[in-house]
């Protein structure tokens, strides 16, 4: 499994069959816009930092064969951008040689006075190698998961919590994503707690537009 970052919480998997991308949004290349023969796009949550409104029609557009995933309410903000399938936890579809899991209901807590949206997070399977991209939310911890994409930074989670999630899932690989609000000094010091503290032998440092295989 290839694992492609496209700026923020935007994935590309790739097997020798198979093309998903995950979760392009408002901060991701704008490469990702561009790519082409992708089986699937999956967006995890309707905020616009995992789905660009402005230019995801382009996407859908390029890819018309590809299965469109999306979070129940997230469904709804889409419409007239291609037809989409909603998406549940523990609910499986299969794409290629590929098999996606959704993984949780809900996004984790902003602030009380802001009402919870719903997020359903992506286990991605192939050839018994599992990928979990959460989405936003720490809540559910999947086991035997290979490699986690774990959140950094964001307006709902402290570092505490970015190493306690990592600690849960025990992946074998970790890598970083949702971090495009970092500078680049402030992210070496928030990757260098979940490194050294995660309990992770294997931590990547993946740039916004790296790449790794697991």
């Amino acid at each position: 499994m290839r694992i492609t970052r496209f700026g923020h919480a935007a994935l590309l998997v790739e097997t020798d069959r198979t093309r998903v991308l995950i979760d392009p949004g408002t901060f991701s290349l704008d490469a990702a816009f561009d790519l082409t023969d992708l089986d699937a796009v999956v967006v995890t949550h309707q905020h616009p930092d995992h789905v660009d409104p402005t230019r995801v029609g382009r996407l859908v557009g390029a890819n018309s064969s590809a299965r469109l995933l999306a979070e129940p309410q997230t469904v709804a903000s889409l419409r007239g951008f291609g037809v989409w399938e909603a998406t549940a936890a523990e609910v499986t579809y299969e794409v290629g040689d590929v098999t996606l899991t959704g993984v949780g209901f809900l996004h984790a807590v902003i602030h009380p006075d802001i009402p919870t949206i719903g997020n359903v997070g992506v286990l991605v399977e192939h050839d018994g190698t599992r990928l979990l991209h959460p989405g936003d939310s720490y809540a559910s911890a999947p086991l035997e998961v290979d490699a986690l994409a774990v959140p950094l930074s964001a307006p709902w989670a402290k570092v505490s919590e970015t190493v306690d999630f990592v600690r849960a899932v025990s992946p074998r690989v970790v890598f970083p994503i949702h971090d495009s609000l970092l500078t680049e000094s402030a992210h070496a010091m928030y990757w260098a707690r979940v490194s050294e503290m995660s309990g992770v032998a294997d931590a990547r440092a993946v740039a916004a537009d790296g790449s790794l295989e697991v």
